[in-house]
């Protein structure tokens, strides 16, 4: 018996790097996998089935059940519609991985309302729309008695959490805002039998090797029989465990990568300064670090 045996998962940008990673663990572990990815290019631009359908196909001639699954999460219909499937192809939904990205970089001074949009679309919104739609479907069947035992990990980035990068406003912010509501729907959905959690991981993939000052790091060749630190497949076990029903953990954001998990905590008083009457300006400037 695997780790995920019986249990239905949608994930969405699976079907290339950590999101593929993530498809085919959890279909060895025993999962029926709903392989979401538009096929687009790394600023999301343009569709192909292709890369779905590959990763549904490896599963299905391993042994496993998936279905490929091409529509985009960045609107609530295309949400709708993927949640819809997994329920009536495969049989119901206790899993989302919420993994779909694409990158538009630009320092914000030059920065473009469309790179603005189109980043916050697929991450943030993609996330909240497939949340949304999911988190539905949990609600009514824990109305109607059947309660869920069911697991959300979203995917952050050090990018908007620990290590904010220079031209990546977009990206940061919107990775920032999938920690956020993480916490949120973890403390919404509990009372529904469901989980949630978010990752920041660490691994070469098409796009963090093209971010710049990453592909030095991330694209060094590794020796054979040496063990690949930024392999994608390295992020999977943990998501495994966290979309397992054994796991307890919930409202959580940890960074992963090949050596370490690491769990973070967000924004915390470091220094608080105080006053007895009206704040004034002299004071502040005195005392505020």
């Amino acid at each position: 018996m695997g780790a995920l045996e019986g249990r239905v998962a949608v994930i969405t940008g699976a079907g290339r790097g950590i999101g593929r990673e993530h498809a085919l663990l959890f279909a060895r572990e025993g999962a029926a996998v709903v392989v979401n990815d538009l096929g687009g290019s790394n600023d999301g631009e343009g569709t192909d089935v292709g890369p779905a359908q590959d990763v549904a196909n490896e599963i299905v001639a391993a042994g496993g059940k998936a279905v490929a699954n091409t529509d985009n999460v960045a609107t609530w219909d295309g949400a709708r519609n993927l949640i819809e499937l997994a329920v009536s192809e495969l049989g119901g939904l206790d899993i989302v991985i919420n993994n779909a990205g694409i990158l538009r970089d630009g320092f914000i001074a030059g920065l473009e309302e469309s790179q603005w949009d189109a980043v916050v679309a697929v991450h943030l919104k993609g996330h909240a729309a497939v949340l949304h739609h999911a988190a539905a479907y949990w609600k009514a069947q824990s109305k109607a008695g059947n309660q869920p035992n069911a697991a959300v990990v979203n995917t952050a980035s050090a990018s908007g959490v620990t290590v904010p990068n220079a031209g990546q406003a977009n990206y940061g912010a919107a990775k920032a805002g999938i920690a956020a509501l993480t916490l949120v729907a973890a403390d919404e959905l509990e009372r529904y039998g469901v989980r949630v959690n978010a990752i920041a991981p660490i691994a070469r993939t098409r796009l963090t090797l093209a971010t710049p000052g990453m592909g030095a790091i991330l694209g060094v060749e590794v020796e054979d029989g040496e063990f690949d630190s930024f392999s994608p497949a390295n992020i999977s076990p943990l998501v495994a465990y966290l979309a397992s029903d054994k796991c307890q953990v919930t409202g959580k954001v940890f960074a992963v990568q090949g050596e370490a998990i690491s769990e973070l905590a967000g924004w915390h008083d470091v220094k608080t300064i105080e006053t007895e009457g009206p704040w004034l300006i002299d004071d502040i400037a005195a005392r505020l670090p």
